[in-house]
């Protein structure tokens, strides 16, 4: 299965749990579970490669020339880690089957998580850091959406906020961390990247692309002092946790550290900022955790803590204390995946998670406290399981690292970290399952069915197999290892290490922890009258600064007033301008000047003469309106005259449409400007005006009268339109082939903005707005006929001869002037002229395609086309034309580009039509008289008088 594939059916699968809710709860889990195991099972195909040393690729290029490209590959970290998310993603399916209550949307449940789980296999998979960077925000998206399941729950709402808060802002970071790191070794490839060690730790931008990339890592796996979004994440239903922070989510920092392991380890910045950091959030975590009385806060700092442990084991930069961290990754996803999920139990089943309203539930939850007790006590690292072989190999290696010379601070400060993990951990077995059996529970606990306890069962058993026989896993560790290092570290795995210092730092561990845990009331007293800074309050002060400051400068800034952003606008660009002009070398002219002519000079005139009165008469705005058609219409004639004839039919059809439609929305706004501006803020924007048109038209005179020191991009388009892109209009052939992503965004945010256009006019129609129209009333002896008859007669001959003209100009737009969008232009102008002439209904009565389909259809159209493209080897939209003969024709060429033509015909026809529907919208809204027939001539009345008469 291509890895593409196994990255994409998380996301496919997410269509599924929505259809199959309705069917039932099973086969809503079911099918759900099945998207899951097919991505299982594809990976696993892979597996007997990978343990043979083979790299697994999957490359799609999407955008070459940008670097961006949908390239996947898989080695043994991969494995591991898609192994991880996609395997526990089944137990948790399972788990979740049965924790969620009926009155629990299951199917959107399920719908989230795998949205979730294909974000988490696409950053383990990818190949390219700008795919990463998408799969990685995505991941905090769909995170938000399954903390905040429970949308009823204040607790989980803030939570969701504050993880994604966090989250993304060290997304943010990251992006630009990897970008430095892609433009320092010359490629976004990751398979690339790991391979320039020495150009990216010789470059000066090292060290700022390592502290931005640390940023997003430390945020995402919760390290200090980021770790506070963690615990208020576990106000999520318990499935969640036990899936997002405690195998996948938070390990998707420790994920890119040991991707990015070979390039950015071994400097003493990587030792001080990680290896700190990770021992500084081990012992927080750990310490925190023993005083939290809720079940899943426990557990959400003691996963702080054992994140930070991985975290400083990648940080000593050796590659032993790597492949413990690899190691140690497996225990804890195995052991604390388990322990959420027997906290979600008994929560479930005795309904409050207090451990001070627990205790003695070993007699009523025998299962349950089997498995809680081996999977803590793994946590606690003791022997003969899993969490032993790690933690004791974990402190042999802090016993070779110096921290600022000192031997002895990181063994020291590491076994306190050790030491309260015993203590939490015996904490969660002792508090909860210990001790006689209570008689005031909120429910009454006891076991539940086999499907809650079948998933964290199976995590056990694995806890204890790799506990007694850790050389099974072995060669998977030393695989791992060796993708994290690029070195096999051949390292041993064995449940005995002998007697050494890590043996006596493990014994005090454990003989303190039980100290601790005999001790706690007593510590407890003393934590609560020390008061630590809550990190939820200090977050919520901060994030209350920041609002109010950003309330402040955005009522200053966006006041509503058009004038004062534009005017900011302006002055910033021509500030921007200024400098770089200030610190520039332009060199003397090399041109002469083109002389003057009489037609050129006539239309200049024109220009300014016009633009001068749309100041002058900017309050009458019909008369500002003719005017701005004349500026217009001088531009275009300008093209022409510039040899720009795909300029000039774009500009006059762009102006027929605009000016239409305008002169429609002036039918609802006052004649005049109802208030004029005072004679200061005339004079400030003047002199903006001014200085911002000098400073352009000296920019356009310092372009003309010199010569690019680099050649013309135009030289490559006329040398290669024909050849690249099989047309003879160099204009059209960029806009449908070179530059075919920009046309392709630009008609997307065309219909984007009829449909916000239609959009807002439904929301205004709905409130005092409408009230307002109803009070106006046209002046009909003023506007005479609503639809005359000459033009009923004139845009009857008109429409089959626009809509030729049309047709015509698209057909030849790819060897002379035309195309899709001066063609849409020009067929919308015809139905323009329809609605105009007859009137709306009429008009539309006989239109049979909606124009949000139009427009649809228009972007289908051509994205399919781009898509196309894949399916020969080729990037995104890459046109191919060849040439065909249909008897009794001549021989004719065809290009793939025509299919994307007619995309950017159709969005622009139905982008043009919707928001006209939208204008005519008001008229029928507002209730205004609107005739039903066009020359407003009533055939069904016998007089044949017109509809407006005798009433």
């Amino acid at each position: 299965m291509p890895l593409y594939l196994i990255a994409a059916l998380p996301f496919l699968g997410a269509l599924l749990p929505g259809l199959m809710i309705r069917a039932g709860r099973n086969s809503c889990a079911w099918a759900t579970g099945s998207a899951t195991l097919l991505a299982l099972i594809g990976l696993l195909t892979h597996a007997p490669a990978v343990f043979r040393g083979e790299v697994i690729q999957s490359r799609i290029e999407w955008l070459p020339m940008l670097g961006l490209n949908a390239n996947f590959f898989l080695d043994g970290l991969g494995l591991l880690f898609a192994g991880l998310i996609l395997g526990i993603g089944l137990l948790i399916i399972l788990y979740a089957r049965f924790y969620l209550s009926r009155e629990d949307p299951m199917g959107q449940f399920y719908t989230y998580l795998l949205l979730f789980q294909g974000a988490m296999v696409g950053i383990v998979l990818s190949d390219n850091i700008l795919l990463l960077l998408i799969f990685w925000e995505l991941t905090s998206l769909s995170s938000f959406l399954l903390i905040g399941y429970w949308k009823h729950l204040p607790e989980g709402r803030q939570g969701a906020r504050m993880a994604l808060a966090v989250t993304g802002m060290g997304g943010l970071a990251m992006i630009a961390g990897m970008l430095i790191l892609g433009n320092i070794a010359g490629s976004y490839d990751l398979t690339v990247i790991l391979e320039n060690r020495e150009a990216i730790q010789g470059s000066d931008l090292y060290l700022p692309a390592l502290v931005l990339i640390l940023l997003g890592a430390f945020t995402k796996s919760a390290q200090f002092p980021f770790h506070f979004w963690l615990p208020h994440a576990m106000a999520a239903p318990t499935p969640v946790s036990a899936y997002l922070h405690s195998a996948t989510m938070v390990k998707a920092g420790l994920f890119l550290m040991a991707r990015l392991w070979p390039v950015l380890s071994g400097t003493e910045a990587w030792f001080y900022l990680v290896a700190t950091t990770g021992l500084v959030t081990m012992v927080i975590g750990a310490v925190i955790a023993l005083f939290k009385d809720d079940l899943k806060g426990l557990l959400a700092f003691s996963t702080v803590s054992h994140l930070g442990l991985i975290t400083m084991l990648l940080g000593f930069g050796t590659e032993a204390a790597a492949a413990v961290a690899v190691f140690h990754i497996i225990n804890h996803a195995s052991f604390k995946a388990a322990l959420f999920m027997t906290a979600g139990i008994v929560d479930h089943e005795a309904h409050t998670r207090d451990i001070k309203r627990l205790g003695g539930l070993r007699h009523l939850m025998p299962i349950t406290f089997a498995i809680a007790t081996v999977t803590a006590l793994s946590m606690a690292g003791i022997p003969p399981l899993n969490g032993f072989i790690s933690k004791e190999m974990m402190l042999k290696e802090t016993t070779y690292a110096v921290w600022a010379g000192n031997a002895w601070l990181m063994p020291a400060l590491a076994t306190l970290g050790a030491l309260f993990s015993v203590a939490y951990s015996f904490r969660y077995i002792w508090h909860v399952f210990m001790g006689p059996a209570r008689d005031d529970y909120p429910a009454n606990p006891h076991d539940p069915g086999f499907g809650m306890w079948a998933g964290p069962a199976l995590l056990a058993g694995l806890v204890i197999g790799i506990g007694l026989a850790p050389f099974v896993v072995e060669p998977f560790v030393n695989l791992v290892a060796t993708a994290v290092t690029g070195q096999d570290p051949d390292v041993h795995l064995k449940l005995w290490h002998g007697i050494n210092a890590a043996l006596y730092m493990s014994v005090a561990a454990i003989v303190g922890g039980a100290v601790l845990l005999a001790s706690h009331r007593g510590l407890e007293s003393v934590w609560k009258r020390a008061g630590p800074p809550a990190a939820k309050a200090i977050f919520d002060a901060i994030i209350d600064a920041l609002v109010r400051l950003s309330r402040a400068i955005t009522e200053t800034l966006h006041d509503g007033a058009l004038t004062r952003y534009a005017a900011i606008f302006t002055v910033a660009v021509a500030a921007a301008g200024l400098h770089a002009y200030a610190g520039g070398v332009a060199g003397a002219p090399t041109r002469d000047m083109t002389p003057i002519t009489g037609l050129p000079f006539i239309g200049w005139v024109l220009l300014v003469v016009a633009t001068g009165c749309v100041v002058a008469f900017h309050h009458h705005r019909l008369l500002t309106l003719v005017l701005m058609a004349i500026i217009g219409l001088v531009v275009a004639v300008g093209f022409n005259y510039l040899s720009a004839p795909d300029l000039a039919l774009t500009q006059l059809s762009v102006e027929v449409v605009s000016i239409i439609l305008l002169l429609l929305a002036l039918n609802f706004l006052p004649e005049f400007t109802p208030r004029e501006s005072t004679a200061g803020r005339k004079l400030r924007d003047g002199v903006i005006a001014a200085v911002a048109g000098l400073a352009v038209t000296g920019l356009a005179y310092g372009m003309m009268v010199r010569d690019f020191a680099f050649p013309s991009i135009s030289d490559f388009h006329l040398a290669n339109s024909y050849k690249g892109g099989g047309g003879t209009n160099v204009v059209n052939v960029i806009l449908v082939d070179f530059r075919g992503f920009d046309t392709f965004g630009e008609i997307i945010v065309l219909g984007i903005a009829a449909i916000v256009i239609y959009a807002v006019t439904e929301s205004l129609l709905r409130g005092p707005v409408r009230q307002k129209l109803l009070e106006r009333q046209p002046n009909h002896a003023l506007a005479g006929d609503a639809h005359p008859l000459m033009m009923v007669i004139a845009t009857r001959v008109m429409m089959p001869i626009a809509l030729m003209v049309g047709v015509y100009i698209f057909l030849r737009g790819h060897n002379e002037p035309g195309g899709g969008f001066i063609a849409g232009l020009v067929v919308a102008i015809a139905l323009v002229m329809q609605y105009m002439a007859s009137g709306f209904d009429w008009a539309a009565e006989r239109q049979r395609v909606p124009y949000h389909a139009t427009i649809a259809a228009g972007v289908l159209a051509a994205a399919f086309t781009g898509i196309g493209a894949w399916f020969n080897g080729l990037p995104f939209l890459t046109s191919d034309f060849g040439y065909v003969r249909i008897p009794p024709m001549n021989e004719f060429e065809l290009a793939t580009a025509m299919a994307f033509d007619l995309g950017v015909f159709l969005a622009v026809v139905g982008a043009v039509m919707l928001t006209l529907e939208s204008l005519s919208r008001i008229s029928r809204r507002a209730g205004y008289e609107v005739s039903e027939y066009p020359m407003d001539i009533n055939p069904a009345r016998e007089d044949g008088t017109p509809q407006g008469e005798g009433r």
